[in-house]
């Protein structure tokens, strides 16, 4: 079985060291770069199966890098920056990136995140995101064609707008959306600065899906940035 490959694009030779050790412990096969150029290149030529990227980094910025590879793929792009402010967390995700961890961060969140990632992208890459019609996370059932949703086998009335919230998350399950990429998803690009839609509409089916609606388990907030949907033990 062929290793999955992990790219760091890091300036700092000692995270790169703890990430990659980290890695190569979980069976990944890693390259390293410290450069806007060099990450760049080793993107294109190496095909990882994830990419883990600073934003701070020689010769322009991280984000240089997620919109660049999006030109051509959609592999899981996980940030490590020291730059805590929502307004950097929701440049980068909105360029593309599929997660954001603030420095100093935990190994085991580190690892937990790169799971999801792959999960998300394994789902992806294996068929067309319509074929499998029927998702299930808790006792949530969801069958995508007939537009019927059901807890604990009974069925929950959404409005047209609630539903079309939930297809987009469970479209990018595990990724954390932006206010503004489901504002323009479910509403349209007029809407893009009105993040109280995005908060009264998650706030409804919170109440129609979640056992608790205050301590939800599968629609999270991400503070100040957006929402993700994570599927049975954080996926």
């Amino acid at each position: 079985m062929t290793a999955p490959i992990a790219l760091i694009v890091e300036d700092e030779a000692h995270i790169r060291g703890f990430v990659r050790s980290t890695l190569e412990a979980e069976g990944w096969k890693v390259y390293e770069a410290d450069s806007v150029a060099r990450g760049t290149v080793e993107a294109a030529t190496r095909r990882p199966d994830v990419i883990l990227l600073d934003l701070g980094l020689p010769g322009g910025d991280g984000t240089d890098i997620i919109q660049a590879v999006r030109g051509w793929s959609a592999v899981p792009i996980i940030v490590l920056s020291a730059r805590a402010g929502e307004t950097e967390k929701i440049r980068a995700l909105d360029c593309g990136a599929d997660d954001y961890l603030t420095k100093p961060f935990g190994i085991g969140e580190l690892m937990a995140r790169v799971r999801a990632s792959q999960r998300k992208n394994r789902a992806g890459g294996s068929a067309p995101a319509d074929v499998d019609t029927v998702v299930r996370f808790g006792t949530i059932e969801v069958d995508k064609a007939a537009r019927l949703v059901r807890k604990a086998g009974v069925e929950v009335h959404l409005t047209p707008r609630e539903w079309n919230l939930l297809a987009v998350l469970l479209a990018h399950v595990g990724r954390v959306m932006t206010h503004r990429q489901l504002l323009v998803a479910v509403w349209g690009p007029a809407a893009a600065e009105q993040s109280h839609y995005t908060r009264i509409y998650m706030g409804n089916l919170r109440r129609k899906l979640e056992d608790d609606p205050a301590q939800p388990v599968y629609l999270l907030t991400e503070n100040a940035v957006g929402y993700r949907l994570v599927g049975d033990r954080g996926g």
